[in-house]
């Protein structure tokens, strides 16, 4: 018995240890769970609320004509997107189309001369154009006469739903940032000069094989190949600069804040899957001033409308590359650690 409880007694002990070894890798791993699963919820709600439910939100529409003239199709296209449009008058179809081409207008109604018809551009956005021609379908059925639509930029046999750009930013958003987790978690020791480095090569060859694939291989974008080089390197060269930031600021966190600014944020409101006057108004505003609506705004243009590429895209992706460059200088500095080093939680507590 006394031999029993002496087992016993000393048995305790190493049981205790051993709880006590098991109790965090298995509580850090349910916390990387529920963080994981919290994120996926989030990516759905967002994509789902933003894309998953359209409505017009001030859809420009180019106005050629009087509207007291033919106000019963005035008033049905209207009454077909919900009082979503919002008619701009011009003098002529002439100052029409240049709007358009310009990208200040979606489409236009061109009450005369001639008969009435509907000038739209799927490439600027598809699912504007889908919107309008629907509206123009439900107008003809009201008013029991047809509504001619013509499509003054259709979008290329490539990418006949205009997704691409929104493809093609994403993945050079995913390739910046997770690219620079994995070097973190993988290779360790890396200097901050050795970091940046890398930050160029990846930028430099990961916009490479995505323009190559959206231009030449499957002929999506049939827009000046070095442009399109540019604007997917920059977007991948932000989200590893702000991605870099973040490893240094918050150590193995970063993958939070960076999944929610590029992904559910930045890629929700960037108008590549569904236009800005189809997004919540929230998302809209915000997503011009974000690197994945620039870059997609800049892949748009340079595609369909190169004649008319926007300052503001180019402005954005600068101030973002030029803020992230800073962001990571100063925060490596100020916490004497850059992104290369170890995780806390692979080194002792002496070295932290």
């Amino acid at each position: 018995m006394a031999a029993a409880r002496g087992t016993g007694k000393h048995a305790r002990p190493g049981a205790g240890r051993l709880k006590a070894a098991a109790r965090p890798p298995y509580r850090n791993a349910l916390m990387i769970i529920a963080i994981a699963v919290v994120m996926g919820a989030l990516f759905c709600a967002a994509y789902s609320l933003a894309l998953g439910r359209v409505r017009p939100h001030h859809l420009a529409i180019a106005l050629v004509g009087r509207p007291a003239e033919r106000p019963a199709l005035v008033g049905a296209l209207e009454r077909a997107v919900s009082g979503g449009l919002a008619f701009r008058p011009y003098p002529s179809v002439l100052a029409a189309r240049a709007a358009i081409n310009q990208q200040a207008e979606y489409g236009a109604l061109v009450l005369g001369p001639g008969a009435p018809r509907l000038l739209l551009s799927s490439a600027s956005g598809a699912s504007v154009a889908r919107v309008l021609e629907q509206a123009a379908i439900r107008a003809s059925q009201a008013l029991g006469e047809p509504i001619p639509v013509v499509d003054l930029h259709p979008l290329p046999p490539g990418d006949p739903s205009g997704l691409v750009e929104f493809y093609a930013t994403l993945a050079a958003s995913v390739v910046g940032f997770v690219t620079m987790l994995q070097i973190r978690g993988v290779v360790h020791g890396i200097s901050l000069g050795g970091w940046l480095a890398l930050i160029v090569v990846i930028a430099v060859i990961g916009g490479l094989a995505l323009a190559l694939v959206a231009d030449p291989l499957i002929k999506a974008l049939p827009g000046p190949f070095p442009e399109l080089w540019y604007a997917l390197s920059a977007e991948i060269a932000v989200a590893a600069l702000v991605c870099s930031t973040l490893i240094v600021l918050t150590d193995r966190w970063a993958i939070i804040p960076v999944w929610l600014l590029f992904v559910i944020l930045g890629n929700t409101s960037a108008g590549g899957a569904v236009a800005p006057p189809l997004l919540p108004p929230v998302f809209a505003f915000v997503g011009r001033f974000l690197p994945p609506g620039a870059t997609v705004n800049i892949i748009r243009t340079a595609a369909y409308f190169r004649d008319y590429q926007h300052a503001l895209p180019f402005v954005v992706q600068a101030a973002w590359l030029a803020c992230g460059l800073a962001a990571l200088l100063i925060s490596s500095r100020l916490l004497r650690r850059g992104p290369g080093r170890p995780p806390l939680s692979n080194r002792s507590w002496r070295d932290r």
